[in-house]
């Protein structure tokens, strides 16, 4: 019989995301399943780079550690446990994480690993546009590193109804991770609109983990949040309807409210009547939040209808490579010696004729945030950082700029100091559209140790 309502909690919103926190939310509050949402947008193509110096390498850079510290609890507290940590190798991830599951004594423990989301053969075939640059992937030509479309629920609930208690990913749709536990826990079907629709509002509600709970949230004066120190991640118990409530574990810091489930229903949300994804074009126009009590919030609402006939795929590419510096001023006329040394950075870019790609200078405690040379910096402001980034289109020309922020140490205005640079290769990602059905993602479980 199924249970009245499911508990899904969010365990990361992003791959350096707080690991305490996770066990936290595990031991207190014992969800049935727990999402680590961990990739960005460039982190995929990232990992590919990794993975070709490496091919045990690839998957998240805190994968072991995070896994090492939520596996005792979600043994304990039966917790099904599902994350896209497996970033460009999933199958190395899966290898260490029946290694991780042998040590805290489950070496039975069935661990899925879903792929198939890697396109780029599909991509330089098709050939397609742009969506957010001019041209198409043949104008990279080699410097393409990496092509992975967002696969939706459908492979992870082939997991779930396979028995998995731990399920890896590689690049899936963010509110996926959500929905699949609940498609295979309440048996939706697939064009089940209305459910699915709210199953996508609920994952895009905890995919930030806790970004709903206050974090990212907090102003003092105008939107105080207490014991942010100790945030806790948030929750959802969600009826078989696809309704729900959020919450988080008690004795924890944090805020969860109208407010900070309003502030996150809004993130990264281009149209509320048409939240594209795999699974569903989600409408969250009709979204109700009503408060219940401290730190619990009744959601309702939201439905969908079909998705498109389209899968986004982020391509990820070499764009030469990145430098960046500074040097710090202090006391009286600060400001004014920042902005004479970088114009000293830049005459000095100039006269050695180091071809730049993109430039951009700033004092930062000025200028950073609002540009433009109207900007008047408070007289009082002695304490600032000139700072200057750069593209470039190879190693060469970073190092060469980085020679010049570090020689300002003695060529530059008086009082300089903390001069420091890096360099590091450039790494740019656009997205394109290919047709969903040129995309066959697979299962695999990783064998018993």
């Amino acid at each position: 019989m199924v249970a009245a309502t499911f508990r899904i909690g969010c365990g990361a919103g992003f791959s350096a995301d707080r690991i305490d926190a996770a066990v936290t939310l595990i031991e207190r509050a014992r969800p049935q399943a727990v999402v680590f949402e961990c990739l960005a947008e460039r982190t995929v193509a990232k990992a590919v780079q990794a993975r070709l110096a490496d091919p045990e390498a690839g998957f998240d850079p805190w994968f072991e550690e995070r896994m090492r510290a939520v596996l005792p609890p979600a043994l304990a507290a039966r917790s099904t446990l599902i994350t896209n940590m497996g970033a460009a190798n999933p199958a190395a991830a899966g290898r260490l994480a029946r290694r991780l599951a042998a040590e805290a004594g489950a070496p039975d423990l069935p661990i899925a690993v879903v792929e198939g989301d890697e396109v780029t053969e599909i991509v330089r075939r098709l050939d397609p546009p742009f969506l957010d640059r001019l041209g198409r992937p043949s104008v990279l030509g080699e410097a393409i590193v990496s092509a992975h479309a967002y696969l939706g629920a459908a492979p992870i609930v082939d997991a779930l109804r396979r028995g998995a208690r731990v399920v890896i990913t590689g690049r899936v749709a963010d509110p996926a991770l959500f929905l699949a536990p609940l498609i295979a826990h309440f048996d939706w079907a697939a064009d089940d609109w209305e459910r699915v629709g709210r199953g996508i509002l609920i994952g895009h509600l905890l995919e930030c983990a806790g970004q709903l709970t206050g974090g990212y949230f907090a102003d003092p004066g105008v939107k105080d949040v207490a014991d942010l120190a100790v945030l806790g991640l948030p929750f959802a118990d969600v009826e078989p309807d696809g309704n729900a409530t959020l919450g988080k574990p008690e004795g924890t810091g944090g805020r969860l409210d109208r407010l900070t489930c309003t502030e996150q229903l809004l993130y990264e949300l281009h149209d509320p009547g048409a939240y594209q994804q795999p699974d569903a074009t989600a409408d969250f126009r009709s979204v109700r939040f009503t408060e219940l009590g401290p730190d619990r919030v009744r959601v309702e609402g939201g439905r969908g209808r079909p998705p498109p006939a389209t899968l986004k795929v982020v391509v990820g590419y070499r764009d030469g490579a990145v430098v960046e510096g500074g040097i710090s001023y202090a006391g009286e006329g600060a400001v004014a010696r920042a902005r004479l040394a970088l114009a000293i950075l830049r005459e000095r870019i100039d006269r050695r004729a180091i071809p730049v790609l993109d430039l951009r200078t700033d004092v930062i405690g000025v200028d950073s945030l609002l540009r433009g040379a109207a900007v008047a910096p408070d007289p009082d402001v002695r304490d600032v950082r000139a700072r200057l980034a750069a593209r470039v289109a190879d190693r060469a020309s970073a190092r060469a700029i980085g020679h010049e922020i570090e020689a300002l140490w003695l060529n530059g205005p008086a009082g300089g100091g903390g001069a420091s640079w890096s360099a590091r290769e450039g790494l740019a990602v656009a997205s394109v559209l290919i047709p969903r059905d040129l995309v066959r993602p697979t299962v695999s479980f990783v064998p018993p140790a």
